[in-house]
């Protein structure tokens, strides 16, 4: 059974920097794409950041470009998400996603890329 467990989410100040991560098990993702996505209360969930299987290859939404960074560790079987220089309307729910195709040199900005999802962990940034 394919499980992603996100972790490192919590209550960080405007400009703060917060790391997530997101492990997988159940089976390898080495050569697919993985992906973060988000969910404000209200909103609907948005793109925020993928990468390739091979890593190589990195997708971000205009809204968190030069501030966030996605990285993965294949040996490790994670995808991390450093936030850097946060703002409140980074508040969310972030979960990780992992696609069930090998796409080892790009990947999805849509959600309908992606199979497999985590529960999400809290991110909360005070002005």
């Amino acid at each position: 059974q394919v499980q992603l467990v996100e972790s490192g989410g919590g209550l960080v100040q405007s400009g703060g920097s917060l790391r997530l991560s997101c492990a997988a098990s159940g089976r390898a993702f080495m050569r697919n794409a993985m992906g973060w996505f988000r969910q404000a209360p209200g909103k609907e969930r948005e793109f925020v950041a993928s990468i390739s299987g091979s890593g190589s290859n990195t997708y971000y939404a205009d809204s968190v470009k030069g501030r966030l960074t996605i990285s993965r560790d294949n040996a490790k079987n994670t995808v991390y998400l450093q936030m850097n220089s946060l703002k409140p309307e980074d508040t969310a729910v972030y979960s990780c996603a992992a696609s069930a195709q090998s796409t080892y040199a790009t990947a999805s900005r849509s959600a309908r890329g992606y199979d497999y999802w985590g529960q999400g962990t809290q991110v909360t940034v005070s002005s």
